[in-house]
């Protein structure tokens, strides 16, 4: 049976690092939902973290419930009739343009709730166009000429997210970039949000360059609390995807390995992205030492289900399983249940391999999403 796997001792390791760096380079860093949003781990991250960030008034509840803090909340656009209750529940509270954060100026003054607007600074090192938010004609966050020369009455913070599993580096020039173009907001607000994609956790990560660039910052604007919301960097190498192989279809001398799971539907950023996953013992590359190659195929109807080759040390057998790496952020949020495929089990895991909590999928659970 396919099951996603995510190891205590690893997101641990990982969360020390993240609470060492808020500490050393005196900022907030929080988690975000939308990379994981497994609960029963919420007790973990809460030893470590100060809070977490929502993207929606569902995400806004599950932080309120299991991690017992009141969230950050940023979503692109609010639904009327859910936002007096977003605003209730949120901590901080950011507006994506400046005509919403005046729609609902009368129900955020009554509630004194501390708003930021998102902004667009222009920068991103971003290639793949489906993951850069900073395109200066798109829709998250307002760019500079959209600005008036002073922040809006009730202001207190400014948001922006333009990074994706990206480098130190990239952290310093978006300082850079904000500092440039809205340094005079700065001066008059409480708060920066520098959005996710500091991938702190990736082995080869410049960590101490990090810490000097939010170090620099907090120099410059001593009155500014500095938030980081990383997703990624939280459960980076800490879950893998168990999958076992069901049949080999060959056609044309071409062997694809028909597995108990899909990409399109367990693994979307695998297409999406693209990107291709690393599997325990396998290459993903022609190797001398992995002479048996193999196309790895989704058990949904999408024809575009399947990664290319893989080159194995050892002939696949039916029911033979297959490990993948790194599966625990954002594959576990973002799976679906199109064509009614097996939504795979998800477990949490202590160092000795006790299980610490569990999920497993039903016909129940895909009768309920449809009616």
């Amino acid at each position: 049976m396919a099951q996603f796997t995510i190891h205590e001792d690893k997101l641990r390791q990982n969360l020390e690092l993240v609470a060492d760096v808020a500490a050393a380079a005196d900022v907030t860093i929080i988690l975000a939902l939308k990379a994981f949003a497994y609960w029963p781990a919420f007790p973990i991250f809460a030893e470590y973290l100060t809070g977490a960030t929502a993207s929606s008034l569902n995400e806004a509840k599950l932080i309120e419930r299991h991690f017992g803090k009141k969230p950050h909340v940023y979503a692109p656009v609010y639904r009327p009739h859910e936002f007096a209750e977003v605003a209730a529940l949120a901590g901080h509270l950011t507006f994506n343009s400046l005509t919403e954060l005046e729609r609902y100026r009368s129900t955020w003054e009554k509630l004194g709730t501390n708003v930021g607007l998102r902004v667009n600074p222009e920068y991103s090192p971003v290639e793949t166009e489906l993951y850069n938010p900073a395109n200066p004609h798109g829709r998250l966050g307002e760019t500079l000429p959209n600005l008036p020369a002073k922040p809006p009455k009730g202001l207190r913070g400014l948001h922006v997210h333009t990074l994706c599993e990206s480098t130190a580096s990239n952290t310093a020039t978006l300082i850079e970039r904000v500092k440039a173009q809205f340094g005079h907001y700065l001066e008059q607000i409480e708060w920066l949000n520098l959005g996710g994609g500091h991938l702190m956790t990736k082995e080869g990560y410049d960590v101490d360059a990090l810490i000097t660039a939010l170090r620099q910052l907090r120099q410059r604007y001593p009155h500014l609390q500095v938030i980081l919301e990383p997703g990624s960097a939280m459960a980076w190498g800490t879950g893998t995807l168990d999958a076992t192989v069901l049949d080999i279809v060959e056609n044309y001398g071409s062997r694809t390995l028909m597995l108990d799971v899909s990409f399109t539907c367990h693994m979307p950023d695998t297409l999406e992205m693209p990107y291709r996953p690393e599997l325990r013992g396998v290459s993903s590359k022609e190797n001398p030492a992995f002479p048996y190659p193999y196309r790895l195929g989704g058990m949904s109807c999408l024809a575009g289900d399947y990664l290319d080759t893989y080159h194995f040390r050892q002939p696949v057998r039916v029911g033979d399983r297959v490990i993948f790496e790194d599966m625990a952020h954002y594959t576990t949020v973002k799976t679906t249940m199109f064509n009614g495929v097996p939504h795979p089990d998800i477990r949490l895991i202590d160092a000795d391999g006790e299980e610490i909590a569990s999920r497993h999928f039903s016909y129940e659970d895909y009768e309920a999403r449809m009616g």
